[in-house]
């Protein structure tokens, strides 16, 4: 029941959706996808935007047994929605994030600069795990500035009223968080999305157990809870205050 409503939404969204199924096939992940020594998965380097929104329904089909069909309906990302970035040609690994945003970015110098509000980013970086976003937070410190903070929002050796202190008083144009606590701080109204234009999935990212923040409950739940908030799902498609979904 819940596949098929979320085939029927699918098929809504796309008058091609035989065709771009048929795409689907190839795309699927198989072992020689995943580089462990390199902590990459290369399936996501080929996956348009179809084939990443069928990847993730797949996912959350998987994880959200206990949701009706009505649930996961909601859940479900329109292809529409995600920025085709299968023409980068680098591997996506934490090194080449900062190419990667120049590349999809309309204006690549503006990464280097802050919104004027306070815990008002620009560009959200959402990774599965602490450590790992610890990574992308280095990564990412060519575009600090004086005034222009990247965010650590994540739960590993942070407290969530440090974090809170830190986006009332900062001006941080790339916050770098895990799902969860993203969620959380959106809720408690200290992360503001006034000023976003992009969220970047950290979906490449493998661990030496083969998983991504796709492969596992604990993070793919959030991830999708996140990413299909009413005021995100609006400004997808729109071309006031438009928001790019993007996956690395």
């Amino acid at each position: 029941m819940a596949t098929e409503m979320i085939n029927r939404k699918r098929k809504a969204d796309d008058e091609g959706g035989a065709k771009k199924k048929k795409r689907s096939k190839k795309a699927r992940e198989d072992e020689g996808d995943l580089d462990v020594e390199a902590g990459l998965n290369r399936a996501f380097e080929r996956m348009d935007g179809q084939l990443l929104a069928d990847h993730i329904a797949q996912k959350v089909t998987r994880f959200g047994t206990d949701l009706s069909s009505v649930e996961l309906s909601d859940l479900y990302i329109s292809a529409n929605a995600i920025k085709d970035t299968t023409s980068f040609q680098k591997p996506r690994n934490k090194d080449n994030l900062p190419d990667f945003l120049e590349e999809f970015s309309e204006n690549p110098v503006k990464l280097s600069e802050a919104p004027k509000s306070n815990g008002s980013p620009h560009t959200l970086v959402v990774a599965g795990a602490g450590l790992r976003a610890a990574d992308l937070v280095r990564s990412l410190r060519k575009f600090q500035t004086k005034g222009n903070s990247v965010a650590k929002l994540f739960a590993k050796h942070f407290k969530v009223e440090e974090q809170v202190s830190f986006l009332k008083k900062s001006r941080t144009g790339i916050a770098v968080g895990t799902p969860q606590r993203l969620i959380d701080l959106i809720e408690n109204e200290s992360l503001s999305l006034d000023s976003l234009k992009r969220i970047v999935v950290d979906a490449s990212h493998i661990d030496q157990k083969k998983r991504g923040i796709a492969d596992m409950r604990e993070t793919m739940m959030p991830l999708i809870k996140l990413l299909t908030r009413k005021e995100l799902q609006d400004r997808y498609s729109a071309e006031e205050k438009h928001v790019d979904l993007i996956f690395y």
